[in-house]
């Protein structure tokens, strides 16, 4: 019977001991994997990339535009022109060329001097908005991004301009004062005497004049922002 009994305590202590070990070995391999997935696998992934990269090294892709040339500044010191050939001049990549574009077209080119300064003489305009840009080349015909757009307005029109008051040949007698008013087109300028009267976003001025005795001449002029210009005269007679 004891020996039943140590036998059977033996057998329960082993069995103890194997779960034990069974357990110890589960977390030993758990342990194992999540290093490897943490640690190993990237590590191996990325000495196979290395070595790869050794034996085929990857080609970097160059466009056309992946140069060091800097687009040209372009130098048009105006918005409008009554003009319908303009000098269009800026700075460059010292040494290159320039392409002058208008409205997406390449029309011009010109050699950048040592300095980095160019001009374009005689650039032809189209009537109404121009979009000029330019591009720098080099001696392999790569091309820079394009610069800042400039747009121009060719306009070789008068502007309209309508007296409302005084009419030509007025007399007036007792006031001095005279008011003048008309209207032209919006953004323009309006003159009386050479000196610039106020005008609303319509076009619309109205201003008062000191008259002098006898007779008095108003010269009234408007100018458009490409320098076109209308012009009337206005005489009016003063009695005190």
């Amino acid at each position: 019977m004891a020996y039943r009994y140590r036998s059977r305590r033996s057998t329960r202590r082993l069995a103890r001991k194997s779960r034990r070990n069974f357990i110890i070995t589960l977390l030993i391999i758990g342990i194992l994997i999540y290093a490897t997935i943490q640690w190993i696998l990237p590590s191996f992934i990325n000495g196979i990339g290395f070595i790869s990269d050794i034996i085929k090294p990857s080609k970097k892709i160059i466009t056309q535009n992946d140069t060091s040339l800097a687009p040209p500044v372009l130098n048009i010191p105006y918005e409008a022109t009554n003009t319908a050939q303009i000098n269009i001049g800026g700075f460059a990549t010292p040494n290159s060329k320039v392409k002058l574009y208008l409205d997406d077209e390449a029309k011009y080119a010109a050699e950048v001097s040592s300095d980095g300064s160019f001009i374009i003489e005689n650039v032809s305009l189209l009537l109404g908005t121009n979009n000029i840009y330019g591009k720098t080349t080099d001696e392999r015909e790569k091309e820079s991004l394009p610069s800042k757009i400039i747009r121009v307005l060719y306009d070789n029109e008068k502007p309209p301009l309508a007296i409302n008051e005084p009419e030509d040949g007025k007399k007036v007698q007792g006031e001095r004062k005279l008011r003048i008013s008309g209207k032209t087109e919006p953004d323009a300028r309006v003159f009386i005497n050479n000196s610039q009267a106020i005008i609303d976003k319509d076009g619309n001025f109205s201003v008062e004049q000191l008259l002098n005795d006898g007779d008095n001449n108003f010269n009234i002029r408007t100018e458009d922002l490409a320098g076109n210009s209308s012009e009337v005269v206005r005489s009016v007679s003063f009695t005190p």
